[in-house]
C-alpha cells in the first residue's frame, strides 16, 4: 500500500489518519481550505485536536477530487448527514477495486440507509466486498492521546481486511478483523442513540446502579435490532457492540452523551449542539433506528423515550419514570 486517504478532518477522521500515516504516505480532506493549509503549517488540527503534533507522512488537502485519485484505500470520516453529497461527488474517481471503509457512525434519516448501502448505491460497479467499517471503542481524544485501545474492521473480502488491519495495528491501537458488516455498522449507529440516554441519566444525578442496568437493556434493545437486520449475536457481544457502547456511554468525551446530559440540565437541543461545534450522531440517527425498528417489528423503548426527549419536548426526567413505570415483562421478552 502506497497511498491511504481518510475524507473528513474531524476528531476521528484526524486520529485515524494519524495512525495510518505512522506506517504509509496519507491524505486527509478537510473541507475547508485555511484549515487544510493550517494543519499542513502547525502539523496540528488545531480546530478538534489542539496540542497534538501530527506525523510527517500526512498531508492535508482541500482539493477532494485530487484527494482520491490515485490512492490505495479510501476512508469516510463524513457525519451522515452529508456523506451521501460527498460520496457521490468522488464515486466516478473511485476504481471498482478500491477498498473504501466508513467510520460514519449514523443511519441516513430520508432512506434509513447504512452507509455502506449509500455507497453501494452511489458506485453499483464497486465490489462491495471490499466495502466496510471500522468501528469500536475509539473515542477520539484517548487514541490520539496514545492510550490503548482496539477496534474492529468489518469487510468481507478478508484479505483486503487484514491489508488495512496491518497498517493501522500498532502498539496503542489494536484491530480486529470481522466479516459482520452488517452487525458492525449497525452497532456503531445504535450504541450513539443509547449514549444520549446515559448523558440524560447521568446529567440527572442517577449513579451506577442506574447506569448499568441502561446499559444492559441498551445492549438488548440494540442487539434484537441488529440481529433481526442479519447481524451476528456475537458481533454485539464484542468491540462493536458491547465495547463501543460502554465507551460512548459512559465517557463525558462523547458528543451524544453530552447532548444527553446538558438536555439533563435543561439546555435547549440547539443550545448543545451550539456550544459543541461538532456532530452529534445520536440526535438524527434516532430516528433512523426507529424507522429501522419499525420496519421490522422490533420494540426499542429507550430508543423511543430518546426520540420524545429529543423531537417532542418531553422532559429527560418525565422519560425516565415512563420507561420504568412500562408493563412488567420477563428479562428475556421481545
Amino acid at each position: 500500500m502506497q497511498q491511504l486517504t481518510v475524507v473528513g478532518a474531524g476528531s476521528w477522521g484526524t486520529t485515524l489518519a494519524s495512525i495510518a500515516a505512522r506506517s504509509v504516505n496519507t491524505l486527509l480532506w478537510a473541507r475547508r481550505d485555511h484549515l487544510a493549509q493550517s494543519i499542513n503549517e502547525t502539523r496540528q488540527n488545531s480546530d478538534y485536536l489542539p496540542g497534538h503534533e501530527l506525523p510527517d507522512l500526512l498531508t492535508a488537502t482541500s482539493d477532494l477530487r485530487g484527494a482520491v485519485e490515485g490512492t490505495d484505500v479510501i476512508i469516510m470520516a463524513v457525519p451522515s448527514h452529508g456523506f451521501r453529497e460527498v460520496f457521490r461527488s468522488i464515486a466516478p474517481s473511485i476504481g471498482d477495486q478500491i477498498p473504501i471503509v466508513s467510520l460514519t457512525k449514523g443511519i441516513e434519516e430520508e432512506t434509513l440507509a447504512s452507509m455502506t448501502r449509500v455507497v453501494a448505491e452511489e458506485a453499483a460497479s464497486h465490489d462491495n466486498r471490499r466495502t466496510g467499517v471500522l468501528t469500536g471503542p475509539n473515542l477520539a481524544g484517548e487514541i490520539i492521546a496514545g492510550q490503548p485501545t482496539a477496534a474492529v474492521i468489518a469487510m468481507s473480502h478478508e484479505p483486503t481486511a487484514q491489508a488495512i488491519q496491518s497498517v493501522l495495528m500498532g502498539p496503542t491501537f489494536r484491530v480486529y478483523t470481522n466479516d459482520d458488516v452488517i452487525g458492525c455498522e449497525l452497532g456503531g449507529a445504535m450504541k450513539n442513540v443509547m449514549a444520549i440516554a446515559a448523558g440524560m441519566s447521568d446529567g440527572l444525578g442517577f449513579g451506577n446502579n442506574t447506569r448499568a442496568a441502561l446499559l444492559t437493556r441498551a445492549l438488548a434493545e440494540l442487539s434484537r435490532l441488529g440481529i433481526s437486520l442479519g447481524g451476528r449475536p456475537t458481533t454485539f457481544a464484542g468491540l462493536a457492540g458491547m465495547g463501543d457502547l460502554i465507551a460512548t456511554c459512559s465517557s463525558t468525551q462523547s458528543r451524544n452523551h453530552r447532548v444527553g446530559a446538558g438536555l439533563a440540565e435543561g439546555k435547549t437541543l440547539e443550545q448543545i449542539i451550539t456550544e459543541m461545534k461538532m456532530v452529534a450522531e445520536g440526535v438524527k440517527t434516532t430516528r433512523g433506528v426507529l424507522g429501522l425498528a419499525k420496519g421490522a417489528g422490533i420494540e426499542m423503548p429507550i430508543a423511543e423515550h430518546v426520540a420524545q426527549v429529543l423531537y417532542e419536548g418531553v422532559s429527560p426526567r418525565e422519560a425516565v419514570l415512563s420507561l420504568m413505570t412500562r408493563e412488567a415483562k420477563s428479562e428475556y421478552d421481545d
